[in-house]
């Protein structure tokens, strides 16, 4: 393990955050890094628990509660790695089973965190930031370009639909084992979600970026612009692919039917996060005003609608208010609510807090949604709201407001099915298998929305799935 006496000589620091009044004024990343001496004190507190629940937690299907990290880190391993300042063989040892942790190191809520034991009656390791610096220490040293350079090619070509977290890491770990991947993308530019559904300030393109530039020099190859069933259809992929996986990503948004939706102004998150970061990589970080002097609503909360409250902020918007259907969770665990499980407490994202620190009062607006529209000229500029009881609208309870955009963040309901339909899929099996023999599903179009550790897990998982198959029949 690592020091002993790590846990009671160290206090928990996490990398610092960049004070509200400088970041908003850009999307420059906002966290900034510890000291390589800080980070080793860091990944001195942790224990090499005998029972890691960081790691051998459990788990709820359908988006309950979770604990501990899906994707079998090694966390307590590497933790001890880095204090004994052992980078490499850290970085060895994380990578062996997340391949993409530059994006988890960054956007991951840390499920591993909460149940970390020493979370039971203080404050979890720093497992999300010690996993960044191990990282950032690969490409420092070109030791990610190293780990995966292949051995020798098994001339089997796959191709990957969906260049997301879990089509990146599947493109990753096939390409490692020899196979000659090409990875497809509607997109114009590779990655999925981490490319335009996460804005910048957490998760500069840049790291994605260069991701992708590795794995292009590595042999993996991209066609972006390129939408199956479209633009090359499901046959043309089976003749020319043995075998074929499909990751794309869940962006099928759950829209509002009510009154004035079709107007102007009224926007899925996800389009709206899309055409942020594409004026971001367009025009440069420093923040623009072109929502100045307007009024903007986010109907949804979670990490999406944080995400738009941030850049609205960011944008120049004269207020940003949130309305969220479900009721305010409570401050503090309940008692049927304990540990290790995810703390189902209220908190305040960082995008909510630069809107209540620049603009103040009530930002969230809880058991509230939106019943209609109006507007002048095809374009919005008025919401009525209502209570709701059981997500239902409480009768008499509407009120009408200003409003002059209104961005959609409820969430997602799968993949696209058009893709599977593509390729006549009826059954997707829990072993990434289809009725379709060369064609594999894995990611959010296997299991629904997650978060990005699931799309990196599935990638490998799915990837081995692969390779076994590939086995079997040479």
């Amino acid at each position: 393990m690592a020091d002993p006496f790590g846990f009671m000589k160290y206090t928990r620091v996490d990398n610092p955050i960049r004070p509200v009044e400088e970041r908003i004024k850009d999307f420059e990343e906002m966290q900034n890094a510890l000291s390589d001496e800080e980070r080793r004190k860091q990944a001195a507190r942790c224990m090499n628990c005998g029972v890691p629940h960081c790691h051998v937690g459990f788990f709820y299907s359908g988006g309950r509660a979770v604990s501990g990290c899906p994707n079998d880190n090694l966390i307590p391993e590497w933790n001890d790695l880095v204090y004994r300042n052992e980078d490499k063989r850290a970085f060895e040892r994380l990578t062996k089973t997340n391949p993409l942790p530059e994006f988890t190191g960054r956007v991951c809520p840390a499920p591993c965190e909460v149940a970390c034991n020493e979370a039971l009656h203080g404050k979890g390791i720093t497992i999300k930031d010690n996993e960044r610096f191990i990282i950032e220490q690969g490409f420092k040293f070109d030791w990610v370009k190293d780990s995966g350079t292949p051995l020798r090619r098994n001339g089997i070509k796959v191709a990957v639909v969906g260049s997301g977290p879990a089509g990146l890491s599947a493109a990753w770990e096939l390409n490692k084992l020899g196979y000659t991947v090409t990875v497809f993308e509607r997109d114009d530019r590779p990655g999925g979600l981490v490319m335009y559904g996460i804005p910048n300030m957490k998760l500069p393109k840049e790291i994605v970026q260069r991701r992708i530039q590795v794995m292009k020099e590595l042999g993996i190859k991209f066609k972006v612009n390129t939408e199956v069933g479209k633009d090359v259809t499901a046959s043309e992929l089976k003749k020319e692919f043995q075998r074929v996986i499909l990751t794309v990503g869940a962006r099928s948004a759950r829209d509002l039917d009510v009154p004035g939706r079709q107007l102007k102004g009224i926007m899925q998150a996800v389009d709206y996060l899309t055409l942020a970061t594409k004026q971001v990589l367009k025009d440069g970080t420093k923040a623009n005003k072109i929502l100045a002097g307007k009024n903007v609503v986010v109907i949804g909360g979670g990490d999406t609608g944080n995400d738009c409250i941030a850049t609205a902020v960011r944008q120049g918007a004269a207020s940003v208010r949130q309305l969220e259907i479900t009721r305010q969770a409570p401050k503090k665990r309940l008692a049927s609510n304990p540990w290790p499980q995810w703390p189902m407490v209220s908190k305040m994202g960082y995008g909510q807090k630069e809107a209540q620190e620049l603009f103040g009062g009530v930002l969230t607006s809880y058991e509230m949604t939106a019943v209609g529209f109006k507007g002048k000229k095809g374009k919005v500029t008025s919401m009525t709201t209502s209570k709701v009881r059981l997500f239902k609208p409480i009768e008499g309870t509407e009120q009408e407001q200003s409003v002059d955009l209104v961005l959609l963040a409820m969430g997602f309901t799968g993949a696209q099915q058009s893709v599977l339909d593509a390729f006549d899929i009826t059954q997707v099996n829990d072993d990434y298998t289809t009725d379709q023999e060369q064609v594999y599903v894995a990611g959010d179009a296997r299991r629904g929305p997650s978060l990005v550790i699931w799309g990196i897990h599935e990638g490998r998982m799915v990837a081995d799935t692969v390779d076994q198959s590939c086995q079997v029949h040479v």
